[in-house]
C-alpha cells in the first residue's frame, strides 16, 4: 500500500568531509573521480538501481548533463570548508504504480517543484524488489545566470543609516552589511511546500494509473484530525533484525501501538453508535421508571407458560443485568441513561489527550537512546578515521625522499578505513548532530549523553501510561456493557408497547 515518505537534507563539506561526487556516485552506482581531492568514488558493484537521469533548466550549460561534469562543476565552484554542495530529496514510490509510471512521476514533481526554479537535478531510483522503491534526487544549491554560469547564492546589502549613510561595525574596520540570499530555495515554507506537492502529485498519478482511490497525505496524523498514535522509526539495524524474524525493542514498541490504534478505532465506532442511539427520538413513548419496569417485566414472566420459560429465563437475566449497571450508575431513567453515556465519551477523551503526549514523549527518548547508543557504538570509528586522515594531512606537509608515496598510501589507508566502515561513520556523524541539537550547550563530546536519566524517564512514563491503559480497556469494557444494556431497555420498551397494543385490541374485541 502506497505510504507517504519524503526527506529532505543537505549534502554539506563541513558536515564529515562529504562530497557531492561521492554522493552522486553512490546513489548512481557509478565511478566517478572527485577532482576536487582526487579521490575516486567507485560504486559500480551497487545492486538496485533501475534508473537514472539528470534534469536541467533551460539557463544550465549542456554539458551538465554528464553527471560527473556536474557534480565536479559544484565541488569547484564551491570554495569554502563548510559549503552546501547539494539538497537531496528522497522519496517512496508508489507500490501501486508500475516502474515506468514512478519514473514519470518522479520526472513530472521534479520538473514542475525543482527544475523550473532553476535547480540541476540528479534523479536515481532504487528497487531491490522488496516493496520499498524509492527515488533519491539530488539537487544543486546555486542558481545560473543568462550566460549559463554559477550565480551567486546570496549578496551582501550594507545597512545604512537614517540618512542612507553606511555603517561601520563596533571596530570601525568595515561597513556593516547583511547577506540577501539570491533565490527562495532555502526558506522554510518551501519544504512545506515541496512535501504537499509529492503527495498531490503521486495522488493524482494513483488515481489515472491504478484506478484506486488511496491517497497519501503530507500532514501528521495530528493535523489531519486522525486519532491515531503514529509509529515509531525503526531504523536500519532493527528493520534487517525484524525481517529476520527477531524481535526488537522498537518493533515490540509499534506492534504495542498498533495494538493500542486498534482500540481506539473499535471503542471510537462503537461510541459513535451509542452517541446515534442517544439522539433516537423518544418522544413516542414515556420510559418506565426503573422500579415500575422491572416490576412489569416479572409480573408478566411469573405468568408466561412452559412453551416461553427459555425466553423468560433469557429476559429476566437481561433484567438482572439492566438492573445492576443503572443501580451502580445511578441511571433511573433514559435522560439519565444519555448522561452516562456522554461521561463515559468525555472520560474516554481524557485517556486519549493523556496518552499522545505521552506517547510522543517515549518516542522521543526512544530515538534519544538509539541515537546515544550509535554514538557510543561508532565513536571509535570515527576517531580512527579522523586519526588515519590526519596522518596523511600531516604527511602532505613534510619533504624528502618519498613523502609524496607516503602520504598517497597514508591517503588510500584512511580511504578503504572509511570505505569498510562508511556505514558505522554516517551513523555516528548522525547521532552526534541529533545529540548536538537535543543537549545543545549541554553536549560533552568527551562524556555519553545522560541515557541513564532518559531510561529512568522511559521507566516512569511507561508505568504511567500502563495505568492509563488499564483505564482505557476498563472503560472499554464499561461502554460494552452499556452498549448491551441500550438495546436491552430499547427491547423491553418496544416489547412493552407491542404488549400494551395487543392487550388494548383484544379488549375491543371483548
Amino acid at each position: 500500500m502506497a505510504i507517504y515518505h519524503l526527506s529532505i537534507k543537505i549534502i554539506s563539506r563541513g558536515k564529515g568531509g562529504k562530497s557531492s561526487v561521492a554522493a552522486a556516485a553512490y546513489r548512481a552506482g557509478e565511478k566517478i573521480t572527485n577532482e576536487y581531492d582526487g579521490v575516486i568514488h567507485d560504486y559500480t558493484r551497487k545492486g538496485g538501481v533501475v534508473h537514472t537521469e539528470i534534469l536541467l533548466p533551460d539557463n544550465a550549460p549542456a554539458e551538465f548533463s554528464d553527471r560527473a561534469v556536474l557534480w565536479n562543476a559544484v565541488e569547484k565552484i564551491e570554495k569554502a570548508k563548510n559549503s552546501q554542495l547539494a539538497r537531496e530529496i528522497e522519496l517512496a514510490l508508489p507500490v501501486e504504480l508500475t516502474r515506468e509510471q514512478n519514473i514519470s512521476l518522479v520526472r513530472e514533481y521534479v520538473k514542475q517543484h525543482f527544475v523550473n526554479a532553476g535547480m540541476c537535478a540528479d534523479i536515481c531510483i532504487h528497487d531491490k524488489n522488496d516493496g520499498n522503491p524509492h527515488a533519491h534526487i539530488m539537487l544543486t544549491m546555486r542558481p545560473f545566470t543568462e550566460d549559463k554560469s554559477w550565480s551567486d547564492k546570496q549578496k551582501k546589502e550594507y545597512i545604512l543609516d537614517k540618512d542612507g549613510n553606511k555603517i561601520y561595525d563596533k571596530k570601525k574596520r568595515s561597513y556593516k552589511c547583511k547577506s540577501i540570499p539570491t533565490t527562495d530555495w532555502n526558506e522554510q515554507t518551501k519544504a512545506e511546500e515541496w512535501r504537499q506537492g509529492w503527495a498531490e502529485t503521486a495522488n493524482n498519478y494513483l488515481v489515472m494509473h491504478s484506478g484506486t482511490h488511496i491517497k497519501i497525505d503530507h500532514r501528521s496524523y495530528e493535523r489531519q484530525g486522525i486519532d491515531q498514535i503514529p509509529t515509531i522509526h525503526l531504523g536500519v539495524a532493527a528493520h534487517q533484525m525484524e525481517k529476520r524474524g527477531i524481535r526488537t525493542e522498537r518493533g515490540n514498541i509499534n506492534r504495542e501501538i498498533e495494538v493500542n490504534n486498534r482500540n481506539l478505532r473499535q471503542l471510537k465506532a462503537r461510541i459513535v453508535k451509542l452517541q446515534k442511539w442517544a439522539k433516537e427520538e423518544t418522544a413516542t413513548t414515556e420510559p418506565p421508571t426503573l422500579a415500575d419496569m422491572i416490576q412489569d417485566i416479572l409480573s408478566r414472566k411469573a405468568q408466561d407458560g412452559k412453551s416461553t420459560r427459555s425466553q423468560s429465563l433469557y429476559n429476566l437475566k437481561d433484567a438482572a443485568n439492566m438492573l445492576s449497571f443503572l443501580t451502580r450508575h445511578k441511571v433511573m431513567d433514559m435522560a439519565g441513561l444519555d448522561d452516562c453515556f456522554g461521561s463515559m465519551i468525555g472520560r474516554q477523551q481524557g485517556i486519549r489527550d493523556k496518552l499522545k503526549p505521552l506517547d510522543r514523549r517515549l518516542k522521543t527518548l526512544d530515538e534519544h537512546i538509539n541515537q546515544s547508543g550509535n554514538y557510543k557504538a561508532y565513536r571509535g570509528k570515527k576517531a580512527q578515521y579522523e586519526k588515519l586522515y590526519a596522518q596523511y594531512a600531516t604527511l602532505t606537509k613534510t619533504t624528502g625522499f618519498g613523502a609524496e608515496r607516503k602520504a598517497h598510501k597514508a591517503l588510500n589507508t584512511a580511504n578503504e578505513y572509511y570505505e569498510i566502515y562508511r556505514t558505522e561513520i554516517a551513523m555516528y556523524d548522525n547521532a552526534e548532530k541529533y545529540l548536538k541539537d537535543v543537549l545543545q550547550t549541554h553536549f560533552d563530546p568527551k562524556k555519553l549523553p545522560p541515557i541513564a536519566k532518559w531510561k529512568a524517564e522511559i521507566e516512569k512514563l511507561t508505568a504511567e501510561r500502563s495505568g492509563l491503559n488499564q483505564q482505557y480497556n476498563a472503560l472499554k469494557d464499561e461502554v460494552k456493557e452499556a452498549e448491551q444494556i441500550r438495546k436491552s431497555v430499547y427491547s423491553i420498551m418496544r416489547q412493552e408497547q407491542r404488549e400494551q397494543q395487543q392487550r388494548k385490541a383484544r379488549g375491543v374485541e371483548l
